[in-house]
C-alpha cells in the first residue's frame, strides 16, 4: 500500500469551514455582520475621551444614553438577522431607521462609520432572499424506454383557463410577451 492510497485523516478545519460556509449561505450573513459592526462605534465613540497632547476632548453628547440604546439595538438586530431569518425584513428596516436616527443622536452616526455600516447592513437584509434548492436534471425516456442524454424540452406555461401567456382568449397578442 502506497502513501497515496492510505485513507487520509479527516481535517477538522476543513469540516468546520465547510459547515460554516453552509450555515453562512442559509442566512443574510453579511447584512447581520455589517449591522452588528455598525452598532459598536455608535455605542462606543460617544463615551470616549480623546487626548491631543495636553488637551482632552470629551465626545459625550447630551443624548449619550440614546447612543448606547441605538448601538445595543443594532447589535441585537444583527444577531436577529443571523438567527431569525424570517424577520430579516423587519430587522433590516429597523436597522436603517436606527442608522438614520444615529445621525442626530450620536455624533453624526459615530462619525459616519456606524451609520454607513448599519445602513448598508439593513439594506442587504431587506434585499436578501433565501436560495431555492437546485433540482436534479430529469431523464427523458426515449422511444425504446431507455433514458436519453438529450436536454429536457419545456413547454410554454399556460394560464388556468388554458391560454398561452401573452395572448388573449382569441389567440391575439396582447403585448405581454415574456421572451420565450
Amino acid at each position: 500500500m502506497s502513501a497515496d492510497t492510505r485513507p487520509q485523516p479527516i481535517d477538522n478545519f476543513r469540516r468546520f469551514r465547510h459547515s460554516f460556509r453552509h450555515w453562512r449561505g442559509q442566512r443574510p450573513f453579511w447584512a447581520g455582520l455589517l449591522t452588528l459592526l455598525g452598532g459598536f462605534p455608535i455605542m462606543y465613540i460617544p463615551y470616549q475621551t480623546m487626548t491631543l497632547g495636553d488637551l482632552s476632548i470629551r465626545m459625550a453628547t447630551t443624548a449619550g444614553a440614546g447612543s448606547l440604546i441605538i448601538g445595543v439595538l443594532l447589535v441585537v438586530l444583527g444577531l436577529t438577522m443571523w438567527f431569525q431569518q424570517q424577520s430579516r425584513i423587519f430587522a433590516g428596516v429597523a436597522a436603517i431607521l436606527l442608522a438614520l436616527v444615529s445621525l442626530v443622536v450620536s455624533n453624526i452616526g459615530a462619525f459616519l462609520i456606524g451609520f454607513l455600516l448599519a445602513l448598508i447592513g439593513g439594506a442587504l437584509s431587506v434585499s436578501w432572499m433565501p436560495g431555492k434548492p437546485i433540482a436534479a436534471p430529469a431523464a427523458v425516456d426515449g422511444p425504446s424506454g431507455e433514458s436519453s442524454d438529450e436536454p429536457v424540452r419545456l413547454t410554454k406555461d399556460t394560464s388556468p383557463r388554458g391560454e398561452v401567456s401573452g395572448t388573449t382568449p382569441g389567440g391575439e397578442f396582447d403585448g405581454g410577451h415574456r421572451g420565450h
